[in-house]
């Protein structure tokens, strides 16, 4: 199993367009940073729903999107860590 951690919004390069690409059904994803916004958008939205995801929480915070993006899996910093030792690999895009 993977960890793919996305830090950049889609609409600036094609990480997530590669990870999507990549990634397989039993691997998990983590968006932070910019990788976030991702989310707004209905058609990465339905991209990633098939996979675990996970969104680091202070990102979000910071973003004011705490009311648009309730329905997802919130992490902190202490669970990302403990998300990278669980995962075989990490692969940062």
């Amino acid at each position: 199993m993977i960890l793919h951690h996305i830090q950049t919004s889609p609409s600036r390069d094609s990480a997530l367009k590669l990870c999507l690409r990549y990634a397989c059904k039993e691997d998990a994803i983590l968006l932070s940073s910019d990788g976030v916004n991702a989310l707004l958008l209905r058609q990465w939205a339905m991209a990633l729903s098939p996979f675990k995801l996970m969104v680091l929480k202070d990102d979000v915070i910071a973003r004011g999107l705490s009311e648009r993006l309730k329905n997802v899996t919130l992490i902190d910093y202490n669970e990302f860590v403990a998300q990278s030792l669980l995962h075989d690999k990490v692969i940062t895009w």
